[in-house]
């Protein structure tokens, strides 16, 4: 007889172990396979499991842009946790931190502890944050005071003004930003409530996708009385820059005559910055700036942004990241669905009170989805 303390019969029980473990994860990887084809849609070839170490090469030049001031580390540091916790901790994007003023040691140890990418620090260039030469600043002031009176949002405030001013067309000029083509905003005190299994970024720019949103929401008009004015007047100088097929039905239901409000909430925004450095964005952006109405009203970066992508792209190069849970204060993104579970999802989409893409003020994240698609032999993006 054999003795079960036999090296011979050990073996020979490990061999028979190993091919039966073989054979249930064959069996188990071959039923996973089966549900993935046989469900509604394939996973997509961008979700494919990846992970980048801090400092090597990406396959994007891209990082994270954050506009903050130096007593804004703690909020912050929630903001990073989340992005950190739910995407980068794999990717390891570097982060540019922009002030215009000098960063506190304080608030480069504290944020530089939460994540294990690249940090930059810069300071704004006094040019990007002050009056431009053409701004008759006594008339700045007494249409702050008239929008504060009248009870607009940040109406009185003129630092609020330069920071629109400087995220419509300046964030991508600095020194800093120049080694990225790609950057994704973030922003203090916001919340990222589903995980981002792949990467955004090579998502875009593999699809040749220039901008990407999660929020779409309205304006507050009486912080933009005369934009739509501006904007007509600068497609009547450049007509030759309006390609035929975009995107301006989003923002305009009467053939042009009025902006209906529509705009992303640019606090969440990815964007191939070459459509920022690039010909038709420059002109619109000075063209604006030259009008005044970042001093004189209150116009703020998302609909400058919005509008120009509207005017400017195909709807196949603006995309929706319905799957990426977000929240800024006040408003939500939260994805429903098989996405909602398989991204451990933490937030309630049937909660209009913070949903606003099932609210009222959330009809242009749908909106968008009925604005017509590109002829295909016209398209320049790849759709999936």
């Amino acid at each position: 007889m054999f003795s079960i303390r036999s090296p011979l019969v050990r073996f020979l029980l490990l061999a028979i172990v190993l091919v039966g473990l073989y054979g249930l994860v064959h069996v188990n990887y071959d039923a996973a396979s089966e549900f993935i084809s046989n469900g509604s849609k394939k996973l997509d070839p961008y979700r494919r499991p990846v992970s980048y170490q801090p400092g090597e090469p990406k396959p994007v030049k891209a990082c994270f842009a954050v506009l903050a001031r130096n007593r804004d580390w703690r909020s912050l540091r929630e903001s990073m946790k989340q992005m950190e916790d739910r995407f980068n901790h794999r990717f390891n994007y570097p982060y540019v931190f922009l002030n215009d003023e000098p960063f506190s040691e304080e608030f480069k140890n504290m944020t530089r502890s939460m994540t294990n990418a690249e940090v930059h620090y810069g300071q704004i260039p006094k040019e990007h944050w002050s009056y431009p030469q053409w701004i008759d600043q006594d008339k700045a002031r007494e249409r702050r005071k008239a929008m504060s009176d009248a009870g607009v949002m940040y109406g009185g405030n003129e630092s609020y003004r330069h920071m629109c001013r400087f995220e419509s067309g300046l964030f991508f000029q600095h020194p800093l930003m120049q080694q990225f083509d790609f950057y994704w905003r973030l922003e203090p005190g916001i919340q990222y409530l589903c995980d981002i299994n792949y990467d955004p970024f090579l998502y875009m720019k593999e699809r040749k996708i220039k901008y990407g949103w999660t929020i779409g929401i309205f304006e507050l008009m009486n912080t933009v009385p005369t934009l739509w004015d501006s904007v007509k007047k600068f497609m009547k100088t450049h007509p030759e820059l309006i390609p035929q097929h975009n995107s301006l039905w989003w923002v305009t239901r009467d053939n042009g005559t009025s902006y209906n409000g529509c705009h992303f909430w640019s606090n969440f925004e990815i964007a191939d910055l070459s459509f920022y450095r690039g010909e038709a964005y420059s002109k619109f952006f000075d063209f604006l700036d030259r009008e005044g109405g970042f001093f004189y009203e209150r116009w703020g970066d998302a609909p400058v942004h919005s509008i120009a992508a509207a005017m400017f792209l195909q709807k196949e190069e603006v995309h929706w990241f319905n799957d990426i849970g977000y929240l800024h204060p006040g408003w939500q993104h939260c994805p429903s669905g098989d996405a909602w579970l398989k991204n451990r999802c933490t937030c309630d989409p049937k909660d209009t009170d913070k949903t606003i893409t099932n609210a009222g003020w959330g009809k242009c994240s749908h909106e968008w989805e009925k604005l017509p698609d590109t002829p295909v032999q016209f398209r320049k993006a790849l759709v999936d």
